[in-house]
This record gives structure tokens, C-alpha cells and sequence, in this order.
């Protein structure tokens, strides 16, 4: 996982195996997938750290959408570059089912009542915590 220093320690908690300091450099062809929500001018880097025959997968551009790719990474590594954003139908009911079931515990930083909403955004923009912040709208 990478992370700001701050962070580490919470997703080591959480299961990480490694975590990396997001200010400091990728290593070069270490990670067979990366998972990037982020974006932005850094994302060259994680071509980089990418194996021959790896995958890149976003699902955002949080750090900005426009991103510079030099085509002789792609090719001469030949990667596998994959937009996330629509999944088959039966992906979010086992998802709820697992849980449900409590096999898969999802990490809430905090919830707000819809009157906060300008409070959870807040909270959203100072990026200080970790897991989802939710919205409760009463019945």
C-alpha cells in the first residue's frame, strides 16, 4: 500500500503487507498490479514500478486526469492498462453478502447527518482519515 507517513501504521493494521511512503519513489519493476484512485503527475512512476506484463488499474483521478504516458513504457513492458468503474451485476450483491456475513468489514472514518454535509466535506478535504466518510439521512 502507499500511503502518507501518517497513514502506515493504520494500514498495516488493517492487513497491508508493506506500506510505502507516497512522497518517496516508487521501486522500479516491483508490483505485478497497481490499483492507482489517484492520478496526477506522478503516474508515470507506477508504470514504472510495474513488471514486464503488468497491470494498471484506476478507478480515479483524484491528483488530476491528465496524465503523460510515454507509449515505449506500454509496449516495451507490455502492459495492461484497465478502467474500474462498471462492474457485472452480480459483483455489488456478493459484495453486500460478504458483508452481511461479516466476511469483509468495510472501514468507516465517520458518518454525518445530511444537515453536516458541509462538515463531511470538510472532513473529506483535510484527508487526514482513513476508510469512507458516510452520509445518514434520516427516515
Amino acid at each position: 500500500a502507499s500511503t502518507s507517513p501518517a497513514k502506515m501504521e493504520s494500514l498495516k493494521a488493517l492487513g497491508a503487507d508493506a506500506v510505502i511512503d507516497r512522497n518517496e519513489p516508487y521501486p522500479n519493476d516491483a508490483f505485478d498490479v497497481v490499483l492507482d484512485l489517484v492520478g496526477g503527475p506522478r503516474w508515470p512512476e507506477l508504470l514504472d514500478a510495474l513488471v514486464p506484463r503488468g497491470r494498471y488499474v484506476t478507478s480515479g483521478a483524484i491528483a488530476g486526469p491528465i496524465v503523460e504516458l510515454d507509449l515505449r513504457t506500454l509496449y516495451l513492458k507490455d502492459l495492461t492498462l484497465i478502467g474500474s468503474t462498471r462492474q457485472d451485476p452480480g459483483v455489488f450483491t456478493d459484495l453486500v453478502s460478504y458483508i452481511e456475513a461479516g466476511e469483509i468489514k468495510p472501514v468507516v472514518a465517520e458518518t454525518y447527518p445530511l444537515a453536516d454535509l458541509h462538515a463531511a466535506q470538510k472532513a473529506f478535504l483535510e484527508k487526514s482519515h482513513m476508510g469512507k466518510i458516510g452520509v445518514t439521512i434520516a427516515d
